[in-house]
């Protein structure tokens, strides 16, 4: 739907239901711009004194929380908002949202990291525990896809809570990554950003990893 493109897994088939939280929450971005330009194009920051709608507030807070503008939380945020909803209908679900993901489900879930160029695409993965309440997986990257990046990271991976806030973090994390001696310093920023529980940064051959993470080996398939 227009720039949202969401993999959905549920315990029943929820496309109507998924397609109606999805105009919902996008129509309140896309009206909340259409009032505030400056919110679209924003590369900082942004406060705002009236009463904001929930996805708002959330993108809002993400990116000050990051030091960059809202619309890096944009994925996230629609995941997130979308993921809510449908927990009310489904007990597990799963929301993939261009590399963000929301996930509650009742079982450990394996997420493999796709980090492009890089030797280590797609060897390794996180294993996320999302029994108790559900968490969020945020891949950022400056060497695939549409989504502004100001680093050339080829993945940079953080786990939240929030799934606005790991798009965000993983957003100003990766814009600081421009070649493989990067890695600490991008790690050393990311592990700062309150709300981050893990964060992994991939650059060509090199990897650095800080925080809650369980990092697994994926088996290749050569066939």
């Amino acid at each position: 739907m227009k720039e949202t493109d969401l993999f959905i897994r549920a315990g029943t088939n929820l496309h109507s239901e998924a397609k109606e939280s999805i105009l919902l929450h996008r129509g309140y971005v896309e009206a909340f711009i259409q009032q505030h330009p400056e919110f679209l194009a924003s590369l900082v920051p942004l406060q705002f004194s009236k009463p904001v709608p929930s996805i708002i507030a959330d993108m809002l807070k993400a990116a000050a929380e990051s030091g960059v503008g809202p619309m890096a939380a944009v994925a996230g945020a629609i995941a997130e908002s979308v993921g809510h909803d449908l927990l009310k209908l489904s007990r597990e679900v799963i929301i993939e949202n261009g590399g963000d993901i929301f996930i509650r489900t009742h079982q450990p879930v394996t997420v493999a990291i796709f980090a492009n160029r890089s030797p280590l695409n797609m060897r390794i993965g996180l294993r996320i525990d999302c029994r108790n309440r559900p968490m969020a997986v945020c891949t950022s990257s400056g060497t695939l896809g549409h989504s502004l990046s100001l680093g050339t990271a080829d993945a940079v991976t953080v786990v939240s809570r929030s799934c606005s806030l790991a798009d965000a973090a993983a957003t100003a994390v990766a814009n600081r990554v421009k070649q493989k001696e990067d890695v600490k310093k991008a790690l050393s920023f990311g592990k700062n950003i309150k709300g981050v529980k893990g964060l992994l940064v991939i650059k060509n051959d090199a990897a650095g990893m800080w925080g809650n993470l369980n990092v697994v080996q994926l088996q290749q398939n050569n066939g």
